[in-house]
This record gives structure tokens, sequence and C-alpha cells, in this order.
């Protein structure tokens, strides 16, 4: 019954994010201080966790392929599709969601219990609109843009993981990377970024807006928008590949 009554409010909460702006200005300056803040702070984690993902599939995906039937351009096929179907999009998302999602939901959480949502709604202002949607649309114009710069270096961190172990050179690396390249497949991991920024920005989102207590309050409700958003991350992909691929 608790899910039904949370899913209601939270339906609630989106469709009352689309009402007209009192003053367009004001909303575009927080939708680009949103931008920079999902976008630029979350970018130096996902730099050096895209760098290492392609470096170890590399190595390990190396450690697998044992046979010499196999030409070793392969690696980078299999580098190449596991950083842009599985592990830019879904990875890096889960990452986001512990990174932007506690963020978001302990701010507006600490404008609930200091009343400062409050203060804004006697001013005339829907703060759903204000507060939420900046939020969602910024998530939804950077997380995809982050999870495109993620594979992109995830593949590159396994070219330069190839050549400075040995494993195989950069020429060869590079034949593999062409091979049988899907364009499908960027569709594909796109429309997963899409669906995991709406995740990772709308769930934490609904949990701070609507906590109530105090600072312990603000700490369990960050920690239940961040294990929802890993969960329901993890059952759109698996969703999104079953009617997909």
């Amino acid at each position: 019954m608790r899910f039904f009554t949370h899913f209601g409010k939270y339906l609630l909460m989106l469709k009352a994010m689309f009402k007209r702006p009192e003053n367009s200005k004001m909303y575009w300056k927080e939708f680009m201080h949103q931008c920079v803040e999902i976008g630029i702070g979350a970018l130096p984690i996902v730099v050096i966790i895209s760098l290492f993902l392609g470096a170890v599939t590399t190595v390990q995906t190396a450690y697998q392929l044992v046979t010499p039937l196999v030409p070793k351009s392969t690696i980078a096929q299999i580098v190449r599709d596991s950083m842009i179907l599985e592990l830019s999009p879904t990875v890096v998302s889960i990452v986001l969601a512990g990174v932007i999602g506690s963020k978001i939901a302990s701010e507006l959480g600490n404008m609930r219990t200091t009343e400062q949502i409050d203060a804004l709604e006697i001013m005339g202002i829907n703060t759903k609109t204000y507060l939420v949607l900046p939020k969602i649309l910024g998530a939804l114009l950077m997380i995809p843009a982050l999870i495109t710069i993620s594979a992109a270096l995830g593949i590159w961190g396994g070219r330069m993981a190839g050549q400075m172990s040995g494993i195989l050179d950069n020429s060869i690396f590079d034949i593999g990377l062409r091979q049988n390249f899907s364009p499908y497949n960027v569709r594909f991991a796109l429309s997963k970024a899409y669906t995991f920024a709406f995740i990772v920005s709308s769930v934490p989102a609904y949990y701070g807006y609507y906590v109530k207590g105090g600072a312990l309050e603000i700490g369990r409700a960050s920690t239940s928008a961040v294990v929802i958003s890993c969960i329901l991350i993890l059952f759109a992909d698996y969703i999104l590949a079953a009617l997909m691929l």
C-alpha cells in the first residue's frame, strides 16, 4: 500500500512541474546552475571511473582470450561494445545516483526542514517547477553527455592499457575498434542514458521534497533515494535490453 502512496505522490509531483513559470529568466538561471552542478561537478569522478573501466576490461578480456585462434583485435571490439552498451551507461549512472542523487535529496530536504520551500510557496512560486524541474532538465542534458564522454574515455583507457601492458599494439586495437561497429549500439546507449538520467534526478527530488523531520530524516531520505534509484536503474536496464536488443 505504501508503494502506491509514494508512486501517486511521485506522479502528482511530476504533473505539477509543468505549470507555466512565473519568471522565465529566474528559471533559466536555475537551469544553468543545475547544469554546472551536475555536469562539471560530476566530471572528475566520471573521468577516473571510465579510464579504469576501459583498462580493466582490456586486461581481463586479454586474460580470457588465451587461444591463438581468436585475433587480438577482438579485444578492442569487446572493450568498445562493453563500454558503449553496458559499462558507461549503467555503471556511471549508478555512480551518479550516489553523487548527484544524494546531493539533490539532501538539498531539497534541507530546504523543506528549514521551511524555505514553505516561504517560496507563500510568495506565490510553484516550488515543484522552480526547484525540481531545472534539476531534471539539467540531468537530462548533462548525464547523457557525461555517459558519452565516459564511453570515449573508457575506450581510450583500454587502448592505453593494452599498449602499456604489452597486450596489443595501438594499431591492432584501432583495427578491432573499427570492425563490425553498429550505430544502433550508440542509439541504444543514449536511450539508456536519458532513462537513467530521469531516474537519477526525479527519484531523489521526490524523496528530498517530501522529507519530514530534521537532519536525521534528511540522511535517511538521501540513503533511500540512492538505493531506490540504483534498483530502478538496474530494473530499467533489463527492461530496455529486453525490448530493444
